[in-house]
């Protein structure tokens, strides 16, 4: 059995590609419980072939309350799972985040797989604290890009599993090369300041005669809240979590990372290889796993947001100059071949099926 665990079940990146890997398992004849919580909906939910063990975390907004309820969380979890996990189990923990679960496989002599996603943790204790129940418990980790392998990698067995796009995301027709006039700005992300929100305002507030999206992985509440202290201009469109994206990427030209190096590293970028299978180029954040992705002037652009000025004009020599949008979209499309989901799964069933000692 592969016990497949997760924190929160949402629509954000992380739990997304584990649905990819669970589903592929399951497909394959792998028995697979999935762990996680019960409180949400999200990628995780109702996934065919699969068991299901649930536990009640929840995501409160006071950041030591979350920390109180995370521990109390994986104390219960590493009891649970301790009496169910047998000797040829896996346990493949999805983030660093659900450390109970690696405490309970070192524990019960299980290999633990850990599938890391991020590196900006804070506090910084807490970071410590989580990278080190990793390097003491994980037989195996995973990361999701060079970058992240090589500023965070812990322990001897080390592998990188790029992230991958599901069969048959993209264009389901043939798109339109020949617009006349470009001016269609996308942004997807957490509800976050760091991800680059207020940058995200200020560069549609500056240019006016573009269209401006941003879709956050958060509810109509939480958006009116978040925005009731920011100036929103009218080009400004901004929508709540969605189970299906392609609509957006559909409607945009450009596709927009403002994460802030200070603030966040970004260690792979979901929503690059989704808006490049739209054949969309991009703007991303000059460091970290996303900026493997983006070559300059080729597919897109890398720049840090905190610079509005230099990301304002480098939206508008993609959006204005037809013949170099048209040979970023080529570009883009040829680049997101590399991330196909059947090659993603083999890798990882590949990984699952090596023999430790």
């Amino acid at each position: 059995m592969i016990y497949a665990v997760h924190l929160l079940n949402d629509y954000s990146g992380s739990p997304k590609v584990l649905s990819q890997l669970v589903r592929g398992w399951a497909k394959a004849g792998k028995e697979v419980t999935v762990v996680t919580s019960q409180s949400s909906s999200g990628f995780l939910s109702d996934l065919h072939g699969c068991f299901y063990l649930y536990h009640n975390y929840i995501f409160v907004s006071n950041k030591w309350l979350r920390l109180i309820l995370l521990f109390w969380n994986q104390m219960r979890l590493c009891i649970i799972l301790y009496r169910k996990l047998q000797k040829d189990d896996i346990v493949y923990i999805n983030t660093v985040l659900p450390f109970g679960a690696a405490i309970a496989g070192k524990c019960k002599g299980v290999r633990v797989i850990s599938h890391i996603h991020e590196t900006s943790i804070k506090p910084a204790l807490l970071k410590k604290f989580l990278f080190g129940v990793v390097a003491k418990t994980a037989s195996q980790t995973v990361y999701v890009s060079r970058y992240l392998a090589d500023n965070e990698g812990v322990g001897n067995s080390r592998y990188i599993l790029y992230n991958a796009l599901p069969d048959g995301f993209g264009p389901q027709k043939k798109q339109n090369m020949e617009k006349l006039y470009r001016s269609n700005v996308l942004m997807i992300c957490s509800l976050k300041g760091y991800k680059g929100i207020h940058e995200f305002l200020k560069l549609a507030a500056k240019n006016p005669k573009y269209n401006f999206r941003l879709v956050v992985n958060a509810n109509e509440s939480e958006i009116s809240n978040y925005f009731v202290n920011e100036k929103v201009t009218s080009n400004v469109e901004i929508y709540p979590v969605q189970n299906d994206v392609k609509p957006f990427y559909e409607w945009s030209d450009v596709v927009l990372n403002l994460s802030k190096p200070n603030g966040w590293v970004e260690t792979f970028g979901l929503t690059v290889i989704e808006a490049m299978a739209f054949g969309r180029p991009v703007i991303v954040p000059p460091v970290g796993g996303i900026a493997e992705l983006v070559t300059d002037g080729i597919n897109g652009f890398k720049a840090d947001s905190r610079n509005i000025n230099h990301i304002s004009s480098l939206l508008r020599k993609i959006l204005d100059d037809e013949a170099m949008y048209n040979t970023m979209s080529q570009s883009a499309s040829e680049l997101v071949k590399n991330y196909d989901e059947a090659s993603f799964i083999r890798e990882s069933i590949q990984l699952l099926e090596m023999t430790t000692e």
